[in-house]
């Protein structure tokens, strides 16, 4: 019981009993004096449920007046209001442990929790680190790759130029080419009618020179056999010896 209870129970005694005889007040003051001492060292206490027949039985009701009586009452409606009280207490007080240790239950499971989150957070950072070095590395090989295509691109136009440089040398040089080809055939051509006319006139040459030394051989025969005969006409010694020598 709270002690401004205790104090308004206290005033409305003393009211009570402000209103009674002066022979009868130092009765019912020492009465009161003795419940409230009572009621105080009970609440050094826990009570028991066998104090509760004891508190009823403090008191007599036989032979008393309607003030004690109404005292009485008063004093064991108090101690009965105290005794619900001290239940209701009693009750909140397991709540209120029961509370704590859901709390601290919770509280571990929020320590659990916050170390499990404090490592994910740990794991999330590792993979951040991660992701942004494999971004990095992503970030890198793609500006390697357009240096790379640059650089191919130019490749590409200056042997695509230089091919086209080289097609035009190539086809000036076809043209060149076919063209002496054609010079040649002609001159070939050319060069083969002339060998084929000038085999016709050697061989004209050669059947004029047989014709020539044919007739040379006839002559010179000719000759001979003149020659022969003018030796035997002037002397036949002289063309004896002639003959012989040859």
């Amino acid at each position: 019981m709270t002690k401004d209870t205790k104090n308004k129970s206290i005033g409305w005694l003393k009211g009570v009993l402000s209103n009674q005889s002066q022979s009868d007040q130092s009765s019912k003051e020492e009465l009161v004096t003795t419940a409230i001492f009572e009621e105080q060292s009970s609440n050094m206490e826990e009570p028991e449920q066998s104090d509760i027949p004891s508190n009823k039985q403090l008191f007599l009701k036989d032979n008393q007046d309607k003030v004690s009586l109404d005292l009485i009452v008063s004093v064991e409606n108090m101690l009965s209001d105290r005794q619900l009280l001290l239940y209701k207490n009693k009750a909140l007080e397991d709540q209120l442990y029961n509370a704590n240790e859901t709390i601290s239950r919770l509280k571990h499971d929020i320590a659990k929790k916050e170390q499990l989150l404090q490592d994910k957070n740990q794991e999330i950072s590792v993979l951040e680190s991660n992701l942004t070095n494999k971004q990095m590395s992503y970030d890198q090989l793609l500006e390697d790759y357009k240096d790379f295509q640059y650089t191919s691109k130019q490749e590409f136009d200056k042997i695509s130029s230089q091919l086209e440089k080289e097609i035009i040398k190539y086809n000036k040089l076809n043209e060149k080419s076919t063209y002496t080809e054609y010079q040649n055939m002609l001159k070939i051509k050319e060069l083969e009618e002339k060998i084929s006319h000038l085999e016709v006139e050697n061989q004209k040459y050669i059947e004029q020179y047989q014709r020539i030394l044919g007739e040379k051989n006839q002559l010179i025969e000719t000759i001979n056999d003149f020659t022969e005969r003018m030796s035997f006409s002037f002397s036949p010694k002289k063309t004896a010896s002639t003959t012989l020598s040859e």
